[in-house]
C-alpha cells in the first residue's frame, strides 16, 4: 500500500523505517539532554563513560542484528524500553557494578564436518562490549601488522587474496596453517598482559576480565565456567583474538623471519618461503611457538604447497591450497602476448561453490510459482549480489558454474509458472537467457554477464 504526502510517495515499509528513525532521534535527544546535569551525574561515578558512546554502540549493535541471548530478549524487545535499558547499562558500567550475564552457546555445523560452538551474548551485553571495542580498537589498530587482515577496519579478505596472489608469483613455496580452536584456547593471563601493555583504562581492564570469565550456558541449561578462551560470537572477541595473535604470531614472525612475507586472516595464515627445506623449518618453529602460547596447529589444515606454474614445473604432492573461499593453484590464463599460459592464481573454491549451490537448492524456487520474477529478485538478489561481488573478483570465469546453477533454478521456476514452458526444460532455459538479456538488472549475476543457463 502506498500513500501520497506533500507530493511524495512512500511505502508502508518506508513509513515504518521513518517512524523508527524519528523515535530513535527522540530517545537520543532525551538521553543526551540537560548536558550540565549529565556532567554532574557522571562526575560522581568512578568511571567516565560518555552516554553518547553508549548510544553509538547501540546503533552499531542494532545495525548488526543478531539473535537473543540467555534472557531471550530480542533487539525489538530491547528497543521498546530503549531509554531505560541504555541508561541502566550506562549507570552500571560507570559505577563498576556491571557483570556480564552468561553467554548462550549454540552449536553450528562446520564445513569440514563436526560442530563449532558459537557464543551469543545478550543484547545489553553486546552493547556493553561494543562500548569497550569503540574505546580499545583505536589504541590497538596502529600497532597491528599490515599483513593482518581479519576483523579490522579498512582491511578486507579481497586485500588478503590479492597480496597472496602476487607473493605466490615470487615465492615457490607456501606454508598454509590453521590454528585449532583459537577462540576456545586463548590464554587469559597472556591476553590480559597484552591488553595492559596497550591501555591503563581501569574500566576496560575490569570488564574485559569479566567477559573472559563469564560462564557459558549450554542448550540444556547447564552452565560451564570458562578458564581459557573468549566466546566466538562476542563483539569484543575478534579484537582480543587479533591482539593475542599479534604477539603470538605477527610480532614473532617479523623478529624470527624478517625476510619471509606472511598473511594472516584471523586464525588462518600463510607464510611464503623460498625452498622446501625453509618451509619445513618454519613449520617446525611455528608449531613450537604456538605450543608455548597454549595453541596448536590444526594437523588436517596445515601443509606445505608448491606454487606450480609455466616456469615452475616440479612435481610435488600439494600444488594448491584454499584460503578465504578461494583455491590457489595452477590455472590456464592469457599472458601478455596473448598466449595461453599456466599461472598460479586464485579462483572460487570447490567447497565454496558447492555451498552456494546447496543454498540455491534450499530456496526451492520450483515451488514458488505464486511469486513473480520481480518478487524473486527482491528476495534473493541481495544474496546473489554478495556472491558475485566476492567470488568473481578473481578468475571470474570460475563463477560461471554457480551462475548457471542459479539460472537453471530460475528456469525450473518458470516451468512451474508458465504453461507454455511446462515440461519444456530447453525452452525454459532459452527463456531465462532471453529475459537476462532484456532485463539484466533484475539479478546481479545477469548484470555481471553471467546469463547462460546451458551447461
Amino acid at each position: 500500500m502506498r500513500c501520497r504526502r506533500g507530493g511524495s510517495t512512500c511505502s508502508s515499509d518506508e513509513r515504518s523505517v521513518m517512524e523508527q528513525e524519528r523515535r530513535s532521534r527522540v530517545i537520543e535527544s532525551s538521553l543526551l539532554a540537560n548536558s550540565q546535569e549529565k556532567e554532574r551525574t557522571e562526575a560522581t561515578k568512578p568511571f567516565t563513560i560518555p552516554k553518547r558512546l553508549v548510544w553509538k554502540a547501540w546503533r552499531l549493535v542494532r545495525a548488526n542484528r543478531g539473535a537473543a541471548g540467555v534472557d531471550g530478549e530480542s533487539l525489538d524487545e530491547f528497543e521498546r524500553d530503549l531509554k531505560n535499558n541504555l541508561y541502566r547499562l550506562w549507570n552500571r558500567m560507570s559505577s563498576g557494578s556491571y557483570f556480564p550475564p552468561p553467554v548462550r552457546e549454540v552449536l553450528i555445523p562446520k564445513k569440514s564436518g563436526g560442530e563449532r560452538p558459537l557464543g551469543i551474548p545478550t543484547v545489553s551485553d553486546r552493547v556493553a562490549q561494543m562500548v569497550a571495542k569503540l574505546v580499545l580498537e583505536p589504541h590497538l589498530e596502529p600497532h597491528f601488522h599490515e599483513d593482518s587482515y581479519g576483523y579490522r577496519p579498512k582491511k578486507s579478505a579481497h586485500q588478503a587474496i590479492a597480496v597472496t596472489r602476487e607473493r605466490c608469483w615470487w615465492h615457490d613455496w607456501v606454508l598454509e596453517f590453521d590454528i585449532r580452536g583459537l577462540f576456545d584456547n586463548i590464554d587469559h593471563r597472556l591476553l590480559m598482559k597484552a591488553v595492559r601493555h596497550h591501555t591503563t583504562c581501569k574500566w576496560l581492564l575490569l570488564y574485559i576480565e569479566r567477559w573472559l570469565t563469564a560462564p557459558v550456558q549450554q542448550a540444556d541449561g547447564t552452565r560451564r565456567q570458562r578458564e581459557k578462551g573468549t566466546p566466538q560470537g562476542g563483539i569484543v572477541s575478534p579484537l582480543l583474538a587479533n591482539l593475542f595473535l599479534h604477539y603470538t604470531f605477527d610480532r614473532w614472525m617479523t623478529k624470527q623471519f624478517p625476510a619471509l612475507p606472511f598473511c594472516r586472516y584471523a586464525d588462518d595464515g600463510l607464510v611464503h618461503c623460498r625452498s622446501l627445506d625453509q618451509a619445513l623449518y618454519v613449520k617446525e618453529r611455528l608449531a613450537r611457538r604456538l605450543k608455548q602460547c597454549g595453541l596448536e596447529m590444526h594437523p588436517g589444515k596445515t601443509r606445505i604447497v608448491y606454487c606450480k606454474d609455466f616456469n615452475r614445473k616440479g612435481e610435488y604432492e600439494h600444488i594448491q591450497f584454499d584460503f578465504l573461499g578461494y583455491t590457489f593453484g595452477p590455472r590456464r590464463s592469457c599472458g601478455k602476448n596473448g598466449r595461453i599460459v599456466t599461472r598460479f592464481t586464485p579462483a572460487i573454491a570447490r567447497s565454496a561453490a558447492k555451498a552456494l549451490r546447496q543454498e540455491v537448492r534450499s530456496w526451492r524456487l520450483q515451488v514458488k510459482s505464486d511469486k513473480s520474477l520481480e518478487d524473486l529478485s527482491r528476495r534473493f538478489n541481495p544474496v546473489i549480489a554478495g556472491w558475485v561481488n566476492y567470488y568473481s573478483r578473481f578468475y571470474a570465469s570460475a563463477f560461471h558454474a554457480v551462475a548457471r546453477h542459479i539460472n537453471r533454478a530460475i528456469a525450473k521456476w518458470a516451468m512451474g509458472k508458465f504453461k507454455k514452458l511446462k515440461r519444456h526444460q530447453v525452452r525454459a532455459l532459452k527463456w531465462v537467457e532471453r529475459v537476462a538479456q532484456q532485463r539484466p538488472n533484475l539479478f546481479a549475476h545477469w548484470h555481471a554477464g553471467y546469463r547462460s543457463a546451458a551447461r
